[in-house]
């Protein structure tokens, strides 16, 4: 089951996040990146202006979602609070 506002397509979790600067979804994605560093999981993303997309999957695990991605949506969500 993916964590709320997260979909779960095509053995990714997937989630876009809106911001009302580009500023702020820059320091949104530095803190993230703290976090993916620290879980040694580490999300495909993109950024354009306000907008950052995430798509989480375990690449060791034949590129299907684990608990890690699970549990790394969470902690993004903790962050986008």
């Amino acid at each position: 089951m993916a964590p709320e506002g997260w979909q779960h397509i095509n053995d990714e979790l997937i989630r876009e996040f809106k911001f009302s600067t580009f500023v702020e979804a820059f320091g949104f994605m530095s803190q993230v990146a703290l976090q993916a560093e620290k879980a040694d999981h580490h999300p495909n993303w993109s950024n354009v202006y306000n907008r950052v997309s995430i798509h989480l999957t375990t690449h060791d695990a034949g590129n299907t979602v684990t608990a890690k991605d699970v549990d790394l949506a969470v902690a993004i969500n903790q962050i986008f609070v």
